[in-house]
């Protein structure tokens, strides 16, 4: 059973959003994955915001690019975290217009935001959520980040030879 939802406004926004699913799949995580326009199919947004719970999902990610209402809209009719990731859009105003759509949330309806086009970090985060509750992924999630730590280490080794 999936336990992280990635949806997205377009099929365009998969390269980006394929980043999560990948580190996801790295954690051995689940996932499910989903096209979701706010604007083109706002039923589907609702069945899918109203529901996910239910199917066992415990986090979402929403990916959108331009007035980028995906993920504000599932935030306000979802009991679950979710986590916005602003894209690069082409027809978006170098980025801006999507990250301040889903930063600027109003009081009572949060969404976790990462960078422009950051859906690795917004995956990460979900395992992290997820790791709080389950210990076989915390233990992926430390082995991730003392990974990350060696490749610090070997680099600044390799600048001083």
């Amino acid at each position: 059973m999936a336990k992280v939802g990635i949806i997205m406004g377009s099929d365009s926004d998969l390269p980006i959003m394929q980043e999560a699913i990948d580190i996801l799949k790295s954690f051995e995580i689940e996932t499910e994955v989903d096209i979701v326009s706010a604007h083109r199919t706002p039923e589907k947004l609702f069945s899918y915001a109203n529901n996910a719970h239910q199917r066992g999902i415990k986090v979402i990610i929403a990916g959108a690019g331009g007035a980028a209402h995906l993920p504000g809209m599932v935030a306000s009719m979802s009991p679950l975290p979710v986590i916005g990731v602003p894209v690069k859009s082409r027809n978006s105003i170098d980025g801006w217009d999507s990250v301040l759509s889903i930063l600027q949330m109003p009081g009572g309806v949060p969404v976790a935001t990462v960078a422009l086009d950051g859906a690795k970090n917004a995956g990460i985060l979900a395992a992290q959520i997820l790791g709080s509750s389950d210990s076989d992924i915390l233990q992926r999630i430390i082995s991730y980040k003392e990974g990350l730590k060696e490749k610090v280490i070997k680099a600044a080794e390799g600048l001083k030879r």
